[in-house]
């Protein structure tokens, strides 16, 4: 590979970085050729993008790229497979169902919203995330719902007492 093609492939990586919020690191290495084919339909199918690269082009990448990727850059250890993602979620989903057929891939680190977690144990946390948008959406369903239950008591008494105090005038006549 020329060094003109290195980077090209860095200028890839960093915009890449720049443009999704969710990044999954694994390692898919032992996969064979067909197995590789199907990982990347099913991520396809998820909206994952998936780019092998070395790891000393992928660590040129996210120092040009700024971010504050923790501890992210100590899993670029042997083969390494980026997933990019729009979906927080998705990435964690295809692999938690590849593995259904297959040991690998492994996952070694993401970075989500600007924290990182490290390790394939982190797979089910990640596969349970909640985005930001998905938090304010279950607190402004609990703020809500008192609201609705005032309102809806409100109403059912205010029927009932109409329906008293008609009864009340109908007895009197």
């Amino acid at each position: 590979m020329t060094r003109e093609e290195k980077d090209q492939l860095i200028d890839e990586l960093v915009e890449s970085f720049n443009t999704y919020e969710f990044i999954y690191v694994t390692d898919s290495s032992d996969l064979t050729a067909n197995s590789n084919n199907d990982l990347r339909r099913v991520l396809h199918k998820n909206g994952v993008k998936m780019q092998v690269a070395k790891n000393t082009l992928i660590r040129q990448a996210l120092v040009r790229a700024e971010k504050d990727w923790g501890d992210l850059t100590d899993t670029l250890k042997g083969t390494t497979a980026l997933l990019f993602a729009s979906n927080p979620k998705a990435p964690a989903i295809a692999i938690k169902d590849f593995r259904k057929k297959s040991e690998k891939p492994i996952l070694k680190g993401a970075y989500l919203d600007s924290s990182v977690y490290i390790g394939d144990d982190q797979l089910e946390v990640l596969i349970n995330y909640k985005s930001k948008e998905d938090l304010i959406g279950e607190i402004i369903g609990l703020l809500q719902s008192p609201a609705k239950n005032v309102i809806s008591a409100l109403r059912s008494g205010g029927s009932n007492l109409a329906g008293i105090l008609q009864t009340l005038s109908e007895k009197e006549n």
